[in-house]
């Protein structure tokens, strides 16, 4: 009763957080566009930051980000992206847009000065990526921040997962992140390709991004694909693909954006991430001289994208001891353990580890992104410009072997 009561009370704080008051070095933060989005990842998560005000929302439509600002209480509007660009008064801002606008608005903003935080992916294709974080990595320092938002990294639980996985020895990886049917209707930025929509550019992101993680690599080739094209628009609503690794290793990606079930009703899965190790020998305390010991591990966590919410990591050992001399099998047994992790290790330490239970996966991230920009330590988690490029590389890879077209490139010039 105890623990059911506990994830209640996590759940709710999640989307009703406390409210600390602001400090005067507080990062102001505009918001770029009205996209409902910008909620869920910046909005509630900086209720509880300290060190964040949400201080303005543009829009291309006045009337639009007036009425978004009423709905979320931000005190300035702007009636074009520019105008928020150009005002010194705000320091860093959110990029929420359609992916074809991602690119275009970070230039602008960091030309500008500001800060940037940018959903995922982070533009349209990797000569966008390439041009955008060399861009950035070419400017003198102290030079702005910017950090694409790939947010499941950020809390504990994907940090915790990565501890019980050895990358070079993984055999195999199935990634399956899938949306119901009907949460993205008719007319949604995700089916047009003019506005770099798909599936594969969605939630695809993150299971592409789950790979390289658990391998601690980049994929060498893209050896499969299957795609389902949308009905509404040109882009693809569900993709599957099957990556090779360095190490010999292949991961695989069910990424859905339309999933159906029985009769074309709403299908529903948790999110998972599956990893298969190879047999691998291991030191154990007290081993007996002539026998050696091997352990074949499988590791997965449910629950990924929203670990604050719920999330458990399942680790199932398969234990073989033989004898040294011949290989012949003394004894097989199978040990299972279950894991959790809603705040670092060494919370509240110097390492700057904070964290509470509540926390989203959004809220970690904004921690990281405002102690990089202040010059703190924090969790050590963060995505850098390469990550980033290679991370575009790995989708247009997918695209080019499905024989699907990449996302457009702005015309936009710095």
């Amino acid at each position: 009763m105890g623990a059911f009561l506990s994830l209640l009370i996590r759940c709710w704080t999640v989307d009703h957080p406390p409210e600390p008051p602001k400090s005067r070095e507080a990062i102001r933060i505009g918001i770029l566009g009205t996209g409902w989005i910008a909620s869920r990842a910046l909005i509630t998560p900086a209720k509880s930051h300290p060190g964040v005000i949400i201080a303005a929302v543009a829009s291309r439509d006045k009337t639009r980000a007036e009425a978004y600002a009423r709905k979320f209480n931000i005190p300035i509007t702007y009636g074009s992206y520019q105008d928020m660009l150009d005002d010194p008064a705000i320091d860093a801002v959110y990029n929420p847009l359609p992916n074809s606008e991602h690119y275009e608005w970070s230039m602008r903003a960091i030309k500008a000065g500001k800060h940037v935080l940018l959903e995922k992916p982070c533009v349209c294709n990797a000569h966008e990526a390439e041009t955008l974080f060399n861009y950035h990595a070419s400017l003198p320092t102290p030079r702005p921040v910017l950090l694409e938002a790939i947010h499941p990294r950020f809390h504990p639980a994907w940090s915790k997962f990565l501890s019980l996985v050895s990358g070079p020895h993984v055999e195999k990886v199935d990634v399956v992140f899938n949306a119901p049917s009907g949460l993205f209707p008719e007319g949604d930025i995700r089916w047009r390709y003019d506005l770099a929509g798909g599936a594969l550019m969605d939630i695809g992101a993150y299971a592409i991004s789950c790979l390289r993680d658990v391998f601690a690599a980049e994929p060498v080739r893209v050896e499969s694909t299957a795609v389902r094209p949308s009905r509404w628009g040109d882009v693809d609503e569900g993709f599957k693909a099957g990556f090779r690794f360095p190490n010999g290793g292949v991961g695989f990606i069910d990424a859905d954006i339309r999933k159906t079930s029985f009769w074309g009703l709403p299908g529903v899965s948790i999110p998972r991430v599956v990893v298969q190790q190879r047999e691998m020998q291991v030191e154990v305390d007290g081993a007996v001289e002539g026998e050696i010991q091997t352990r074949a591990r499988t590791v997965t966590i449910w629950g990924f994208p929203g670990a604050m919410y719920h999330h458990s990591i399942g680790v199932v050992d398969v234990n073989v001891r033989k004898r040294a001399s011949d290989g012949q099998v003394l004894r097989r047994w199978t040990e299972k353990e279950t894991k959790k992790a809603y705040v670092w290790e060494g919370k509240g330490t110097e390492s700057g580890k904070e964290g509470e239970p509540y926390w989203s996966t959004y809220r970690h991230m904004l921690e990281q992104f405002v102690n990089r920009i202040k010059g703190r330590d924090g969790s050590g988690v963060w995505i850098d410009g390469e990550y980033s490029i290679n991370q575009m590389k790995a989708i247009d890879s997918a695209y080019e072997k499905a024989g699907v077209a990449i996302r457009p490139t702005s015309s936009f010039k710095i």
